[in-house]
């Protein structure tokens, strides 16, 4: 399942998918999978990518109901 609240979460700080992935140690490519889906994060990744975004896990990672 895609991860759209990730997405806008990074284009609302106006990062790019490098920028992001810079600042969380991984590469573009992992954030890209990330983001369609195709790559479930570490809890040390969300964390990381939590605070980059300044949002909480529940926001960005946790499935809506």
């Amino acid at each position: 399942m895609k991860n759209l609240r990730l997405k806008a979460a990074r284009a609302g700080k106006d990062l790019s998918q490098e920028e992001l992935a810079r600042l969380c140690g991984v590469s573009r490519q992992t954030m890209s999978a990330i983001e369609k889906g195709d790559y479930n994060p570490t809890i040390n990744l969300c964390i990381a990518i939590c605070r980059a975004l300044g949002r909480t896990l529940d926001e960005l990672f946790w499935p809506e109901e």
